[in-house]
């Protein structure tokens, strides 16, 4: 009996395995996708005739565009990168907000910009760049969120601010010839604190894409750009400032798209440019921890409920478990009357959003609240006023992902693309499965489908 047993292990250890290799086998190793995040690129962009981006409009118009992509929420970024390479929502993925609530301390932990977790920490769902790396193809990423000691990033430098984080997570020989090469990469560290050190980190993350082209060529690249967001976070979007930045990142597009000719792939290569959010203006601050103030619910001494800002939307727990149905109940009321919110979310509504109740992942908070246009949430408690006008003018994200200027920007273009395809409004879930059949692997736990319209039949 017991070697009937061992047998059929050993029978379903070999089945598995020829399907292990059955799977690298179909990964495409003469080919390159890119995955460009311009972090904050609205979708409106692209009709804009004010928004000066020839290289990636021609692109939309040769190869696929969406006509919109419709982004996790909250609309934030480091949840949404993590979607575009998954395929997940963030209940699955387990990155739900830029930070969140430790409920026994009661402060906030970030997940942004990778300060204390390693990417198999808080990832709970395989990534596109798992499956393409454990199906044999050359993998790497330039600062894309959520991936600090990523083991399956054959060349990778992380999304962390400070003068330490390249040299302790990134790719210690790689880093070496970007040295010898003359790019200055000891700098990066310096430049994620100038208030306009976007621009320069922008252009050295495009000579870096390229010297990977020329001497590491990837299967699969991953690469970031921030420049957009910070104008827009600074001016708000369809500012003389934002449409100078979206004309500035638009340049670096087209110099990655140069350097993709240096690479041995470039002829079958696909440039996939998404975006993780739109954007909006914002006028005014909704401070929902002064309303918890004057509830008697917040104090210094003790905090019975506590709302975390996501820009656009809010987290709000509820500590004290004894009274936490009716709490809910009455903060429902109350958070709806407030000037400026659009939605309070229980759990009956932001599970269909993607969102994890507390029951399934104990960061989660109890309600989640969306700001209308104009308005932005605060974690401040100062003062009497729950909503006050912001001294500057600005912009954010985070809001409902539907919102017709929160939707991202998608444009595929290259190989194995049709050529002037027009997409419906696209789910960012559907990025990483597409990315996946390009690249001849399978990424079996997403939610989204590949884009098959866009792909041409092979």
């Amino acid at each position: 009996m017991r070697e009937k047993i061992v047998g059929s292990i050993l029978i379903c250890l070999f089945m598995l395995n020829m399907g292990l290799v059955a799977d690298a086998a179909e990964a495409h190793e003469d080919r390159c996708v890119i995955l460009v995040s311009v972090d904050g690129l609205a979708n409106f962009y692209l009709d804009d005739p004010l928004a000066d981006m020839p290289y990636l409009k021609s692109l939309a118009k040769n190869g696929a565009r969406a006509d919109g992509l419709v982004c996790s929420f909250p609309t934030v970024t480091w949840p949404n990168h993590t979607t575009l390479v998954t395929g997940t929502t963030p209940a699955k993925h387990g990155v739900i907000g830029n930070n969140y609530l430790d409920r026994k301390s009661a402060t906030s932990v970030a997940f942004i910009p990778d300060p204390l977790f390693d990417k198999d920490q808080i990832l709970k769902v395989p990534t596109v760049y798992d499956v393409a790396h454990n199906a044999g193809l050359v993998t790497a990423g330039i600062i894309w969120p959520a991936t600090r000691n990523a083991r399956t990033l054959d060349w990778t430098v992380p999304d962390m601010f400070g003068k330490e984080a390249w040299p302790k997570y990134g790719t210690k020989v790689w880093l070496d010839e970007l040295r010898k090469a003359g790019l200055p990469v000891d700098l990066h560290g310096d430049w994620t604190r100038e208030k306009g050190g976007g621009v320069k980190r922008d252009w050295l993350y495009s000579r870096m894409a390229r010297h990977l082209f020329q001497n590491h060529p990837p299967n699969l690249l991953m690469i970031h750009l921030v420049e957009v967001d910070h104008i827009e976070h600074q001016y708000g979007p369809r500012s003389p400032q934002a449409y100078w930045s979206v004309s500035y990142i638009d340049d670096r597009l087209r110099d990655i798209g140069e350097a993709i000719k240096l690479s041995p792939h470039g002829d079958k290569t696909t440039l996939v440019v998404a975006s993780d959010h739109g954007f909006y203006p914002i006028t005014k601050d909704i401070r929902p921890n002064v309303l918890l103030k004057k509830a008697g619910l917040l104090s210094k001494e003790k905090k019975q409920v506590y709302c975390l800002a996501q820009g656009g939307a809010s987290m709000v727990y509820i500590l004290d478990v004894a009274n936490r149905a009716e709490t809910i109940k009455k903060l429902k009321k109350q958070f709806a009357a407030v000037e400026g919110v659009q939605a309070v979310l229980d759990a009956d509504e932001y599970t269909k959003l993607g969102q994890p109740t507390p029951a399934e992942d104990s960061r989660a908070p109890d309600l989640w609240l969306a700001a209308k246009t104009g308005y932005s949430f605060s974690n401040s408690d100062g003062g009497d006023d729950v909503v006050a006008p912001r001294k500057t003018k600005g912009g954010t994200h985070g809001y409902l992902p539907d919102d017709p200027d929160m939707l991202g920007s998608l444009v595929i273009s290259g190989y194995g693309i049709k050529p002037g395809t027009k997409l419906p409004k696209t789910l960012s879930l559907d990025v990483a499965p597409t990315i996946a059949k390009l690249l001849g692997v399978k990424l079996p736990t997403a939610q989204g489908k590949a884009l098959t319209k866009a792909l041409v039949e092979e």
